[in-house]
């Protein structure tokens, strides 16, 4: 959850790659771009086991002709980085499918709950704006870090439950008001409280084990969507 700089140089190579890769991506195959924090890119884990790839793995045995296109995300970025910095290389991937899952920076970095919904709601209305239909977008709630060995770094005293689930509340009006599809992670990841195998060495971020479990929430949703 520690904060992550993306320079201008990093920011136009990646452009540059998406750029080349709608060049050769498979013709009719559907293109699929991530956008979040480090929850996205699964920090500390191969990204072989991160569940984006994951998911666009299981999808493509499943019938579903699809691409992970781009997976911008980054370690430590609230709402605003993402606006900022990954929907660039959102727009640049020609995206027909996307998920997000972002917020935790936000109630950990203090942005508060007004800033959050504001800058949410731009997000969610930018990306769908690039993408075929409002389906296309599935939301994914924050899961709850409380049961991480080493959350109280990142809680500062506070209810980490109580915070997260606030956020994910706001998460879930947006997405209701847009008329997005939600999987809701909050409740399996209180499933992990003395288990440390289902986290990293950091003692915070999720370990492969847990980003399975968590695949095995989106993906069926993510199918129904695609098979409309």
């Amino acid at each position: 959850m520690l904060p992550e700089k993306m320079g201008t140089r990093l920011c136009l190579t990646v452009l540059f790659l998406i750029s080349l890769n709608s060049v050769t991506a498979q013709a009719g195959s559907i293109r699929y771009v991530a956008i979040g924090d480090s929850y996205t890119i699964c920090e500390g884990v191969a990204k072989t086991d991160c569940w984006p790839t994951l998911l666009t793995k299981n999808l493509a045995a499943a019938g579903i002709e699809i691409e992970l296109a781009a997976n911008p995300a980054r370690t430590g970025w609230r709402v605003q980085e993402a606006i900022e910095n990954e929907l660039p290389v959102f727009a640049a991937a020609n995206p027909e499918f996307a998920t997000l899952l972002i917020g935790v920076n936000d109630w950990v970095r203090g942005s508060g709950r007004k800033k959050f919904t504001a800058q949410l709601g731009i997000l969610m209305d930018r990306m769908l704006a690039k993408l075929p239909t409002a389906d296309r977008l599935l939301v994914i709630t924050i899961p709850d870090f409380s049961c991480a060995p080493e959350s109280e770094r990142y809680g500062y005293g506070r209810n980490i439950a109580k915070g997260i689930s606030a956020y994910n509340n706001i998460i879930k009006g947006q997405a209701k008001k847009r008329g997005l599809p939600v999987v809701d992670l909050f409740p399996l990841s209180q499933k992990f409280c003395d288990r440390p195998e289902m986290f990293v060495e950091d003692g915070i971020h999720p370990s492969a084990k847990q980003y399975a479990l968590w695949e095995g929430l989106i993906f069926p949703q993510a199918l129904k969507i695609l098979n409309r």
